[in-house]
């Protein structure tokens, strides 16, 4: 499940992509405080996470009279995933289905034959597949783009 602090810092880097493509010929740069307002979070909670977005390299910070934040590179080159990851952590719903952060059930004597594993991997597979190929730009627009909706379609025939 994606934790609030996730879905808040997704809400902000949309806000700043929606800035930056307003204005494509310069770097947008929005003040805390409007991003805190536009996606209606507490000031202070934002900031943790924008901090943290910024030691991940998704976000720069500027200081002075017209600082703020802005996007540390073009919102067509930030996978949702990624910014999922630096947040939450793996994708995965449970340790033992996860590529990245793999633990051991302790209740499971062999992992390589639970069916629960099985369907967790499936499930990371297909959240993976989806939040990969989605690009912070793709959720700045307000119509997705055709190749999300065709997957999105595709995942929905599966289940």
């Amino acid at each position: 499940m994606l934790t609030q602090k996730a879905k808040s810092g997704l809400k902000a880097l949309s806000v700043l992509a929606e800035a930056g493509a307003a204005a494509p010929s310069r770097r947008a740069t929005m003040p805390i405080q409007e991003i805190a307002e536009r996606v209606q979070a507490p000031r202070k909670f934002l900031e943790a996470i924008l901090l943290d977005l910024r030691r991940h390299g998704f976000v720069d910070s500027l200081r002075g009279k017209s600082g703020g934040y802005a996007l540390a590179r073009p919102a067509t080159q930030i996978a949702l995933s990624d910014l999922i990851r630096a947040i939450d952590g793996p994708l995965a719903p449970i340790p033992c289905a996860s590529l990245t952060a793999y633990r051991p059930c302790v209740d499971c004597a062999e992992p390589a034959d639970c069916a629960i594993r099985r369907v967790m991997r499936q499930v990371r597979d297909a959240t993976a597949a989806i939040l990969d190929g989605t690009m912070l730009a793709d959720i700045a627009t307000p119509t997705p783009r055709p190749a999300i909706t065709a997957l999105l379609d595709v995942v929905a025939e599966g289940s």
